[in-house]
């Protein structure tokens, strides 16, 4: 055969496959949590807010361990003291141990806050859910009473109901008082959440298997559906305490109970002469609602795509 004619193949590289080809699909899952959690551990304002809001409930569910002083103990000849041994922040006007108010306030404002959140979902939730999955009159119904509640100021709605039942102001009360009104706009987010998931590939297919729509609305779409609704419980909870802390200032709050609210509305007759004891219960409501607040917005942050792609 002449060279003209001659035909070459080029040579085979007889290599093995590189390390990245022989990585298993499976080695690394993933689902929108894991993406989250992966998001939310580079994110140093992340371990801040975290380790704030545990310090602030293991306080207030265990309030012993951060001072051994009596919170409902208070002598006269102590008004205004300064601090010394075993009362790090001084004393109030009435003489009580203003650190031990801060430790045993925790416990009243995070129960407040967690019993209000907890009453918002149960209402808001299956409202939302129940209107978005079924729709037609049945959503049409429970909308309208999702907007007349929506139309009242919560806060408004919680003086009103805390100046009628002046006799009864405890934290069961006073979270009622707020979360009852509070709802709606979770109701919302829940319905919109719902209305988003209700058509997806899923739900049809458990549908087609015979499953009810019933049974297909708690163990498919409303699982699925919880991202939001979490992020906007955790984000209502710092409101909570908040609200709470505003209706003791206003005269209105809890009776009989130690209050960072109560403690700052008592503070404000020392203001000019002693601040410090407005100060310290401001700065315990502060960080608290701070931690709770960022906690929630980076939660909802990592559960979006667009916004882990922005950064």
């Amino acid at each position: 055969m002449s060279d003209r004619n001659a035909h070459y193949v080029a040579p085979v590289d007889e290599t093995q496959p590189g390390a990245v080809d022989q990585v298993k699909l499976s080695a690394r899952k993933s689902n929108m949590w894991l993406d989250a959690w992966r998001d939310l551990r580079k994110r140093p304002l992340f371990y801040v807010a975290l380790t704030l809001s545990v310090i602030f409930l293991v306080m207030a569910l265990f309030p012993s361990w951060f001072t051994d002083a009596d919170p409902n103990f208070a002598q006269l000849s102590d008004s205004n003291g300064p601090a010394e041994p075993g009362h790090p922040l001084g004393f109030n006007r009435q003489g009580y141990d203003v650190w031990s108010h801060i430790v045993y306030g925790a416990k009243t404002s995070l129960t407040v806050g967690l019993l209000t959140v907890l009453i918002t979902g149960v209402i808001g939730v299956p409202m939302g859910a129940i209107a978005g999955y079924y729709g037609g009159w049945v959503d049409s119904l429970l909308s309208r009473i999702g907007d007349i509640f929506f139309s009242i100021p919560y806060f408004l709605a919680a003086v009103v109901v805390m100046s009628v039942l002046n006799d009864y102001r405890n934290p069961l009360v006073i979270s009622f008082a707020i979360g009852g009104f509070a709802w709606a706009s979770l109701a919302r987010i829940v319905r919109a959440e719902v209305l988003r998931n209700k058509n997806l590939e899923y739900v049809m297919a458990s549908e087609a298997v015979g499953r009810s729509r019933g049974s297909t609305l708690l163990k498919h779409v409303l699982p699925n559906s919880m991202g939001p609704v979490i992020v906007a419980l955790t984000l209502s909870l710092g409101a909570a305490i908040t609200a709470e802390a505003t209706l003791s200032v206003l005269g209105i709050g809890l009776s009989g109970y130690i209050s960072w609210g109560k403690d700052i509305a008592q503070a404000q007759q020392t203001l000019r002469t002693d601040p410090a004891v407005l100060f310290w219960p401001s700065l315990a409501l502060t960080l608290t609602v701070l931690a709770f607040t960022f906690l929630g917005e980076l939660i909802r942050d990592a559960l979006d795509p667009k916004a882990r792609a922005r950064r």
